[in-house]
């Protein structure tokens, strides 16, 4: 299975950019699908999570109201919509997957299989 990220870039406050992710090499229909986030010096975090069919969606408390994750099964791409972007919200941005087996969806990095290679959101003051 293969991830790739991009979309990012370097955006000024209230702005906003879309990440995407495409995946190869999997059923993607299948997959849960996490973005998460790293910014220097701090641990990765959630930001948001989709289920495999789209109807379930979590968010970190942080991004809730302004990030909106999607997906397109038929693209095999999963989305991260982000507006009113703030300064904090800088960091390398990873898509993951996680195979689905029931109707849990994970906000855990370490139970998700697969990851991509980030893509940097800078967000300048």
């Amino acid at each position: 299975v293969q991830l790739q990220a991009y979309g990012g870039g370097l955006v000024q406050a209230g702005g906003s950019l879309r990440l995407s992710c495409a995946a190869s090499g999997c059923s993607f229909s299948t997959y849960d699908m996490g973005w998460f986030r790293q910014a220097p010096g701090k641990e990765r975090e959630f930001v948001a999570a989709i289920s495999w069919r789209g109807g379930i969606r979590y968010y970190a408390d942080s991004v809730k109201g302004r990030f909106t994750i999607s997906r397109d099964n038929a693209k095999n791409t999963v989305y991260l919509q982000m507006n009113s972007l703030k300064p904090e919200d800088t960091a390398v941005y990873y898509c993951a997957a996680r195979y689905s087996g029931s109707y849990y969806v994970s906000k855990e990095p370490y139970q998700y299989d697969y990851w991509g290679q980030g893509t940097h959101v800078t967000v300048s003051s």
